[in-house]
């Protein structure tokens, strides 16, 4: 039985992802409405115990994408292997083996928790203890509640127990934490955490950076359907932004002249009683500590600057996750 745990979630996974076997093998989807092209020639590779994911603005193909993985929709090419098996061909023996938690998802108004959690395990040949997973996702007072009378996170923790009743080997979460407010979004991370943590593999839907930048072990970056980048948000952002900004609060007259001298400093200026350097990389650091100890200048505050995904994703594309 498998039961989320929030305990001992800030440890991350430290074993190489190719270590792991691969869950998930995607190679060429794509899939047209129309005249649109929603995914164009995405490949990618998810492995056991981590969570993935897939990071982009609105409209950028995540979710049609997902649901080609899932075996929801029918993609015009390419070849999705999930666990071994076909989607499209295998799909029930899949279907006791993943859980889906949709984008946007609708119950009956006046159908209870209790209820919904009895219905899904109904489904299923094998389930978990469905009143246990409510109390585990903090849901045991409202196993009499009414659907309609939810929050909104209270509905997407709802959900995320549907999606687990069956005890899946792998769990897709699509905007799981879209419209929450930080307090609840920050306790459905914990729970994905836990998910992993219980040797599950996640793979994810958001275009919130901060999210992915919080959750993901790795993330692809998806831009107009096509894959643009993949590694982990630490990887990314050391590649494609390795610049560094140091803040510096100091009124020693001396600071711009003898920081500014440092090997790696790009430009050394003053800004009230800071003395802000942009350097080309982290290795700076050293070079900035010794100069200050040096010269003997006193420094009231210290900071770095560091780029986040979102920069990432502004340098790869032209525009903002935002647009």
């Amino acid at each position: 039985m498998w039961i989320p745990k929030t305990a001992s979630t800030l440890v991350q996974v430290s074993v190489t992802s190719h270590a792991r076997p691969s869950v998930i093998h995607v190679a060429g989807l794509s899939k047209s409405y129309g005249s649109t092209r929603a995914v164009r020639d995405v490949s990618l590779e998810v492995f056991q115990g981590e969570i993935f994911g897939l990071i982009g603005p609105n409209g950028a193909g995540k979710t049609t994408a997902m649901e080609c993985i899932e075996g929801l929709r029918v993609p015009d090419a390419g070849r999705v292997s999930v666990l071994g098996l076909d989607p499209f061909r295998d799909i029930v023996p899949l279907l006791n083996r993943i859980g889906v938690q949709l984008q946007e998802a609708q119950l009956q108004k006046r159908i209870t928790v209790r209820e919904a959690v009895t219905l899904w395990s109904s489904l299923y040949r094998t389930s978990v203890d469905g009143h246990q997973l409510l109390a585990q996702l903090g849901m045991a007072a409202k196993t009499n509640s009414r659907f309609m009378t939810l929050s909104g996170g209270q509905k997407q923790r709802l959900f995320i127990a549907l999606a687990l009743i069956n005890d899946p080997e792998v769990v897709f979460l699509d905007e799981l934490t879209t419209g929450l407010d930080p307090q609840a979004r920050r306790a459905i991370w914990e729970l994905v955490r836990g998910i992993r943590d219980r040797g599950k593999t996640v793979f994810l839907t958001t275009h919130l950076m901060e999210e992915a930048e919080r959750l993901c072990d790795r993330v692809a970056i998806i831009d107009h359907g096509r894959i643009i980048d993949v590694d982990s948000p630490s990887g990314l952002v050391d590649r494609h932004c390795p610049e560094r900004t140091v803040v510096i609060k100091t009124t020693d007259g001396r600071a711009v002249e003898v920081l500014g001298q440092v090997n790696g400093v790009e430009s050394s200026t003053r800004e009230g009683d800071n003395v802000v350097l942009r350097a080309r990389s982290v290795d700076v650091m050293t070079g900035l500590i010794g100069s200050l100890a040096e010269h003997r200048i006193a420094v009231t505050d210290f900071r770095t600057v560091v780029p986040t995904l979102e920069d990432v994703f502004l340098k790869l594309t032209g525009h903002s996750v935002r647009q």
